[in-house]
């Protein structure tokens, strides 16, 4: 029986010529001298460059997977625990084991509060590395270990219009539509009567639009529910994702109470026990998990859960490079109610910049599943070397 030999880890931070979701709402750029920056009038901090963590997990018989995690910011810290709790733990395990080892990965900092954030991020990086190598050992894709594909192409949604004013971002719409892509997420928060102007001026581009909103937890609950009556009843809106404080359970069952629009959840929630007490009070009605945040084992507990509640499943992604982009693929492919994965135009340029072969695909034609055993991806693991910080605890 094959063993782990090896574990590798890599934070690395990519430039590319535009930000993540373009420029910042005051016109100035995102640039790499300004550090890490709040994105008015968002919360979070984001990076002009695209930032992530890469896990290669080697077996004694030479074959090797590759693993991703959704870490935009600071990769260094999730690498960090990578190399220095669970790298130990791995070592001499069985090659094939996955579920076993995520439940002995799980458990090493559980009793310590530790399910969640960088410790869960970094679990999903070392998860989707264990599945990618069981895949290339027995010849099969990873949607196939999971259970098998539901598609062989996932339906897309295009996430973002990194544009400065509304004309240009019905111009950039029209444009997709043009191309056959007729769903688009406007990623905005930025008071309900911009938001609606957005969507009003996005709409009006082509008949052929849907849109869905990214609120980026903005606002408070007066504001959500007037923004979400709005917005449904404009009847080509999508749905309405992360409208309150991520922490508002309640504030978001309330909402989706007086909602026929499905509320979306997940991109910040890491494992099932979190989404089971999001599904059970019913605070939302679209599920988003990432697989570079929770793993493929856990994204399918999840899937399962919102199976059980009758919650389809659109899974979250922004700035994953290639890696989590096939992850997400595969598990997209092995769940039955999943009505569309997220493409976001800026990502998919960088994405592959670590791989030998492109990705293939968009929101026009569908996404192909990738082809091939593990991911079905080839990672440039040279490109990888000669650009990343390795992190070895």
């Amino acid at each position: 029986m094959a063993r782990i030999a090896d574990v590798r880890v890599y934070a690395l931070k990519l430039p590319h010529d535009e930000a993540y979701l373009g420029r910042l709402d005051d016109g100035s750029d995102l640039t790499e001298e300004r550090g890490y920056v709040v994105r008015e009038p968002w919360r979070s901090l984001y990076s002009a460059r695209f930032e992530t963590l890469l896990v290669r997990v080697v077996a004694d018989d030479g074959a090797e997977g590759w693993g991703e995690a959704l870490a935009p910011v600071g990769p260094e810290v999730p690498g960090q625990a990578v190399a220095t709790l669970l790298r130990p733990a791995l070592l001499g395990a069985p090659a094939g084991a996955v579920r076993p080892a995520w439940h002995r990965l799980r458990d090493l900092m559980r009793e310590r509060g530790h399910l969640t954030g960088h410790q869960a991020d970094a679990l999903a990086a070392v998860d989707v590395a264990l599945w990618d190598l069981a895949g290339r050992r027995a010849g099969l894709p990873v949607a196939e270990l999971l259970g098998g594909a539901f598609r062989t192409v996932q339906p897309a949604y295009v996430s973002g219009l990194p544009r400065d004013t509304d004309a240009e971002r019905a111009k950039l719409a029209a444009e997709w539509a043009g191309r056959g892509a007729y769903r688009i997420k406007l990623h905005l928060g930025r008071g309900v009567e911009a938001d609606l102007a957005t969507v009003d001026a996005v709409l009006a581009a082509d008949e052929r639009l849907r849109v869905a909103v990214d609120a980026h937890w903005a606002y408070g609950p007066a504001e959500a529910a007037r923004l979400g009556r709005e917005l449904q009843r404009r009847h080509r809106v999508l749905f309405l994702e992360a409208p309150l404080a991520p922490e508002d359970v309640e504030g978001h069952r309330d909402l989706q109470r007086r909602l026929d629009l499905p509320v979306a959840v997940g991109e910040a929630l890491r494992n099932r026990y979190e989404f089971a007490h999001w599904l059970g009070r019913r605070a939302l009605a679209l599920a988003q998990p990432d697989a570079g945040r929770t793993g493929l084992t856990e994204a399918m507990a999840i899937a399962e859960l919102a199976a059980a509640h009758h919650v389809p499943v659109a899974p979250h992604h922004s700035t994953g490079l290639g890696l989590a982009t096939a992850a997400g693929l595969h598990f997209a492919a092995a769940v039955a109610a999943m009505p569309y994965f997220e493409y976001q135009p800026t990502t998919w340029q960088v994405a592959s910049r670590i791989l030998r072969t492109p990705l293939a695909g968009g929101p026009d034609t569908g996404i192909p599943l990738p082809a091939g055993p593990g991911l079905g991806v080839e990672v440039d693991a040279e490109f990888v070397v000669r650009h990343a910080q390795e992190i070895t605890g």
